[in-house]
């Protein structure tokens, strides 16, 4: 009978540290899909490209680099939250929208997490974030993207 008590205490607790690790990583999971993600390459030709569809960028890293890009300031923050909100309000749902930071990995990123739930939860969709392995410097400037000077 103790044996058997000890085998379902050790079940039970197997399965409480599975539910733990589900849990934990699902809360870790980004807000965007990989299909959200927008390569540097791809959005430097819609800049240039004047008959492409209006694409709103916005900038809520540190400064705004991206030639037309629209500077909100860090996402962090939640005044530059509520501005970026002040923005949104007056676009459609279905708006083209970049976001970018730059500042570093996503990984380590401050800034583009609060922002990308926000479009979530305002409901845009099509919206975007741009895929900045490294930094604005390495993934854009370095490249010689378009720029706002």
């Amino acid at each position: 009978m103790k044996n058997i008590k000890s085998y379902n205490l050790f079940i039970y607790i197997i399965a409480l540290i599975a539910i733990i690790l589900s849990t934990n990583e699902v809360l870790s999971q980004d807000p965007w899909k990989s299909s959200q993600l927008m390569a540097p390459s791809e959005l430097n030709k819609i800049i240039n490209n004047s008959k492409a569809a209006k694409t709103y960028i916005f900038s809520i890293g540190f400064q705004s680099i991206i030639k037309n890009s629209i500077d909100i300031g860090a996402g962090m923050d939640k005044a530059n939250i509520n501005k970026l909100k002040l923005q949104l309000k007056k676009l459609p749902k279905d708006a083209n929208i970049v976001i970018y930071c730059g500042c570093c990995p996503f990984k380590n990123c401050p800034n583009v997490r609060p922002v990308f739930n926000l479009l979530n939860e305002m409901g845009f969709k099509n919206h975007k974030l741009l895929d900045l392995p490294q930094n604005i410097k390495v993934d854009w400037i370095d490249k010689g993207y378009s720029c706002t000077k």
